[in-house]
């Protein structure tokens, strides 16, 4: 297992905003990795120590017409400008992770809403323009991979990775290595529990009640009054507001009803939880803790634990993967 050396300093973007470095991916081959969102992109050198160099984070090109085209120019850009300021690091593989629905075992971007392609063949399409071994590969599971390799889920075989910000990704974890299906496994915000409609067009979807997104949303729509985030709802309903409280418990009961299933079906031996809403801290973890106790019987019920590598599990994970690439 790699060594767990940390990075105590930061850098910045183009915008100067600072970007936190996280733990090494310890010593290696040098990799390039790149982490695609949709609406900016997480680019770095990793040297042979496993040190992240010239971590940056830039705009996700639109691409119209040819999405999957424009961003492999954006992303061979960026190596150019990356390789010109570390020339001592020559990259040996390349590691690529992007959202939507992956079947990393064919390298193909199944689908993707918001980058605008399907079926695009990009571990095939990066081979041709990097000259270079390519792992490619989904955001969220790619992540995962860095926490069950460094992170939150290190000392857990069997685990289920949660990110709770704007929307809902989750990724399985199955005697240590990520469950697939193709890439459609792990769409747990996408798990239906009720009736309500979602915006993906099925209903009673677990992000459309308990994501931070949908936490805000619901208190705006319910009284009317704009709040800044999910983090905002809960101070309210810390403070007694009722809206708010009614809101945070839905969204808890909601989480609690999935990771009961999970635990039902999968027997995890932890739930490892990240993204925006884990920095709720005891409000949600401890909670969570009860009511999952209370709905549960004969079960082994998982250890529930935050997430250790915060928005640079994604860039971790890629460069992990392009180290396994290159073997």
């Amino acid at each position: 297992m790699p060594e767990r050396d940390s990075i105590p300093d930061v850098v910045t973007d183009a915008s100067g905003e600072r970007l936190a470095r996280a733990v090494t991916i310890g010593r290696g081959a040098p990799v390039l990795a790149f982490d695609v969102g949709g609406t900016d992109i997480k680019s770095a050198l990793f040297d042979a120590d496993g040190t992240a160099i010239g971590l940056r984070r830039t705009p996700t090109p639109a691409g119209d017409g040819d999405p999957a085209g424009a961003l492999i120019a954006r992303l061979a850009e960026l190596a150019e400008q990356l390789r010109a300021e570390h020339p001592e690091v020559v990259p040996e593989a390349v590691g690529l992770v992007v959202p939507g629905i992956v079947d990393a075992d064919a390298g193909v971007a199944v689908f993707s809403s918001n980058l605008g392609w399907r079926d695009a063949p990009m571990r095939e399409l990066m081979a041709a323009r990097f000259g270079l071994p390519v792992a490619f590969d989904h955001d969220v599971r790619a992540g995962s991979w860095a926490e069950r390799v460094l992170g939150g889920a290190r000392d857990y075989a069997d685990a289920v990775v949660l990110i709770i910000g704007t929307g809902i990704a989750g990724s399985l974890l199955i005697g240590g290595k990520p469950y697939t299906a193709g890439g459609y496994a792990g769409e747990i915000g996408h798990s239906p529990i009720g009736e309500w409609p979602c915006p993906c067009g099925a209903r009673g979807c677990l992000e459309a009640v308990a994501s931070a997104g949908a936490i805000s949303r619901r208190y705006t729509e319910a009284t009317g009054t704009a709040v800044a985030g999910a983090h905002e709802v809960l101070a309210l309903a810390a403070g007694g507001d009722g809206v708010a409280v009614r809101i945070w418990d839905e969204a808890l009961d909601a989480l609690t009803l999935s990771i009961a299933q999970l635990t039902a079906v999968l027997a995890p031996q932890a739930i490892v939880i990240g993204g925006g809403l884990s920095r709720a801290g005891g409000a949600l973890f401890d909670q969570l803790r009860l009511r999952l106790a209370d709905r549960l019987s004969f079960h082994r019920i998982p250890a529930l634990v935050p997430a250790e590598l915060s928005g640079n599990a994604g860039i971790l994970g890629s460069a992990l993967l392009a180290r396994e690439a290159r073997s």
